[in-house]
């Protein structure tokens, strides 16, 4: 080209959820099953959506509504139940201005970033999801900016980390969270969240938590939405039914934005946000209007409590067998349906193995390997050897080496054979 077309931030984006996948079709075509344990979508993994929310869905479809625009910034009925919904909660109260809905969360991460102008970063945690943090590396063009997880903590943020950094570090204007978490699994209690808060407070910056698994907690009692605590400080709480319903293929999400009128400039910003929505028109109709029919159907509290039952049965299930591997940490999941294993420091070398049966296969191991972090490359091992496809924790903008796999597998002989395989794999491979 005459003059560089591509923005500094390209390099920055990372998604090895979905990049694992390119070498377990190359490994599936050379005639290996695979067990794919790395995307997030229950339906896939055979969950089946309940009748009655389809009855609701299909219903709507009868009316000529659901074909037609909404407002820019979402159906307006929905908005005003979800603005009650929240201010019934106490804490923030807001109205139907306050609430924006895009076409999924990955649409409302990248305006959120993109509109943010580029000196201003946003600090997120460590391990991080892919999405948000290769979204704020992009925008900056600099590699994400993050906060230490403890697993010797149950994966707590480090408050000490957050403030320090926040105080050394005068570009950060934002502190982000994700509760529940992806992709420990862990769920944050009051005092862990008041405590970012009060740090967003005295050093005035927004917050933005990811709330995508906020109804898929093992124990309710412990789920502290942003709304309730964030008290003055302006921010935002990102909301799907992508994981809830589930209709990951609605692609229908949304924020809600709290306090935005107490600051100027984070008025302005939001207000960017909507400007934009406004010159794509409009997100997809049809998911956003089934929102307060199946919201505040007495079916859905139901639904959701056995759903949770389910998931956090299969989190015992997962950390009984892989906790039993020397030299790997597991933590049982509190929430969402993802479980991390972190490998002892030193653990892995860059000479360890698996077998591989299929000469072909071996031979691509050996052209992708060189130079690979060290979790990554049992990850491959593990994909090419037992045909199971995890994600490397050092995908998550992680120092710490280790995988994540997602508890959807609804085959009960497939999922604990998964399991066993997995932990069998490590063994082997690590001589342990």
């Amino acid at each position: 080209m005459r003059r560089p077309i591509v923005w500094d931030g390209a390099g920055e984006l990372r998604y090895e959820i979905r990049e694992i996948v390119r070498v377990a079709h190359r490994i599936a075509a050379a005639g290996l099953p695979v067990v794919y344990e790395n995307i997030g979508d229950p339906v896939q993994k055979g969950e089946k959506v309940p009748s009655w929310i389809k009855d609701i869905v299909v219903s709507l479809t009868q009316q000529d509504t659901s074909y037609c625009y909404t407002d820019s910034q979402g159906d307006y009925a929905t908005r005003e139940f979800l603005a009650a919904t929240v201010s019934a909660r106490g804490g923030a109260r807001i109205g139907p201005e306050d609430i924006y809905f895009f076409n999924g969360l990955g649409d409302a991460v990248a305006r959120i970033f993109g509109y943010l102008k580029r000196e201003a970063r946003v600090i997120g945690p460590s391990p991080a999801y892919s999405t948000l943090s290769s979204a704020e590396a992009s925008h900056s063009g600099y590699e994400h900016l993050t906060y230490r997880l403890d697993p010797d903590n149950n994966w707590m943020p480090d408050i000490s980390d957050i403030e320090n950094k926040v105080r050394y570090n005068p570009s950060i204007a934002g502190i982000l969270l994700i509760n529940p978490d992806n992709p420990t699994g862990a769920v944050y209690p009051r005092e862990t969240i008041t405590a970012m808060i009060d740090i967003a407070r005295r050093y005035d910056l927004f917050v933005i938590c990811d709330e995508t698994y906020a109804n898929i907690i093992y124990n309710p009692d412990h789920s502290v939405p942003l709304s309730e605590v964030i008290d003055g400080v302006p921010g935002m709480a990102l909301r799907s039914i992508s994981k809830e319903y589930p209709w990951p293929g609605g692609r229908c999400g949304w924020i809600e934005v709290y306090n935005q009128k107490r600051d100027p400039e984070f008025a302005r910003y939001i207000t960017s946000i909507l400007d934009a929505k406004r010159l794509e028109v409009c997100s997809t109709t049809l998911p956003q209007m089934s929102i307060p029919r199946v919201f505040s159907d007495p079916r859905y509290a139901d639904h959701l409590r056995s759903r949770n039952a389910i998931y956090e049965q299969r989190a015992l299930e997962a950390t009984e067998i892989l906790s039993s591997v020397p030299g790997m940490k597991v933590i049982k999941p509190k929430g969402a349906f993802y479980i991390t294993a972190v490998f002892d420091e030193g653990l892995l070398t860059d000479t360890q193995s698996l077998p591989v049966k299929n000469t072909e296969t071996g031979q691509y191991l050996d052209t992708i390997l060189p130079s690979v972090a060290p979790d990554k490359r049992f990850v491959y091992y593990l994909l090419a050897s037992a045909g199971i496809c995890v994600v490397p924790l050092s995908g998550f903008c992680c120092d710490l080496p280790g995988f994540r796999a997602t508890l959807l597998e609804s085959d009960d002989r497939l999922r604990k054979e998964t399991w066993l395989k997995i932990a069998d794999s490590v063994r082997r491979y690590t001589g342990a």
